[in-house]
């Protein structure tokens, strides 16, 4: 294990120096920025827009069968009360109007009708949106303020639940340790195919027995998987640095969410569980992917598995609900010990907070001894399969010799 070292810097600086570890770890940031400045863009848009409605003025009448139309609001509007509805659909029709509402006798059951002026697509939607502030605010002015916001739907409620005699605020509390949830997903889309793809290159281009006459089979093996380990963690906060940067310039002018770090619940013991479940799934399925390509004679026959992986994966975020409602339930628990569909099961019950300490204990110590066998079976299989260029090793063959 000597070489080691001299593998694990060799892989790190040449996949730094590939255009295309930078350009698949830059493209996710920039398209993020791309729909994040369409977004600023479309609500600058609206905005001016909806400024510029408040600022036209058009030639409306109204025919109110309902009676709850104030004739006041109408006029202070700008509008007139029309003789009847042919009547004012007919000087629509002619040009001589641009609006005309009318509102039935029994709004709850009969829709308003409104009638106008094309002037597009977009702008079009200004007529309805008048006609029924006519009437909602027709309607507020006969009760009272409060019962006004109670139909409004204004009114804000302020909620607070406790847990063992403190103040807990579930959703506050899954971000710390969710967010290691994100980072397990984030990394292995970005970067399965490359470590899937970790020992073909050398086979592929025939150099695998010079690399072997000078370097032992295990310090290659284990030299790639950390290295990959290492270049992922880089690739993930090269994404995820621009993002961060992006929200914390920008987030008022894109409407977004608006958190206060300062108040963010810290619960080490909930981040730590959630940290060491990522660190060892990741380690888990690294292991996974470099051995399917080792065992694997060409990139295109490696791929076809990787979908398996992905399956295994996330395939059970189809129950997510089950792990948050019903965490004792027979397939959650055994979904949470299984270690290739371990990861998402036990990252989301532990930001959830459903998780008990030994539990996550037991999945951890299943999750290691199972990343360390995947890691001998991946230095097993490279050994056996590095010099197979034509046909891939059979679960026989790995295992009799």
């Amino acid at each position: 294990m000597h070489n080691f070292g001299t593998v694990f810097r060799f892989e790190v600086v040449r996949t730094l120096k590939k255009k295309s570890f930078w350009l698949v770890s830059l493209l996710f940031p920039v398209m993020i920025a791309a729909v994040m400045a369409i977004m600023y863009f479309s609500n600058k848009a609206t905005d001016d827009a909806s400024k510029d409605y408040d600022k036209q003025k058009f030639s409306f009448q109204v025919k109110d069968d309902s009676g709850l139309v104030s004739k006041g609001l109408v006029s202070a509007m700008g509008g007139k009360l029309a003789d009847s509805q042919e009547a004012g659909i007919v000087a629509v029709k002619e040009g001589k109007l641009d609006a005309f509402f009318f509102y039935p006798k029994n709004v709850a059951e009969s829709r308003i009708e409104v009638y106008a002026k094309d002037v597009g697509v977009f702008d079009n939607g200004r007529y309805d949106g008048v006609a029924k502030s006519i009437l909602q605010q027709s309607a507020t002015a006969t009760v009272s303020k409060n019962t006004a916001a109670i139909l409004g739907n204004t009114i804000e409620s302020k909620s607070v639940t406790y847990r063992d005699g403190k103040e807990y605020n579930a959703l506050m509390q899954m971000i710390a340790p969710g967010i290691f949830l994100v980072l397990f997903y984030l990394m292995i889309v970005t970067f399965g195919n490359q470590m899937l793809n970790a020992t073909i290159e050398e086979k592929e281009n025939r150099v695998i027995e010079m690399v072997l006459t000078t370097i032992n089979a295990r310090a290659l093996i284990v030299g790639k998987i950390f290295s990959l380990i290492v270049l992922g963690f880089l690739q993930i906060f090269i994404v995820m640095a621009p993002l961060l940067l992006g929200y914390l310039l920008f987030h008022d002018n894109l409407d977004l969410p608006n958190f206060n770090l300062s108040e963010l619940p810290i619960d080490p013991l909930r981040i730590g569980i959630g940290f060491a479940i990522f660190a060892v799934s990741f380690i888990l399925f690294t292991g996974l992917l470099v051995a399917i390509g080792a065992a694997a004679p060409t990139a295109k026959e490696a791929s076809s598995f990787f979908g398996i992986v992905m399956v295994f994966i996330f395939g059970p975020l189809y129950a997510f609900s089950l792990f948050i409602s019903s965490p004792e339930m027979p397939i959650v628990q055994f979904l949470s010990y299984f270690p290739f569909t371990a990861p998402i099961p036990l990252m989301l019950r532990n930001a959830v907070g459903n998780l008990e300490l030994w539990q996550a204990f037991v999945a951890f110590i299943i999750l290691a001894i199972t990343a360390v066998i995947v890691m001998l079976l991946a230095v097993r299989i490279f050994k056996y399969g590095a010099l197979e260029y034509d046909r891939r090793l059979s679960l026989k063959e790995i295992f009799t010799r």
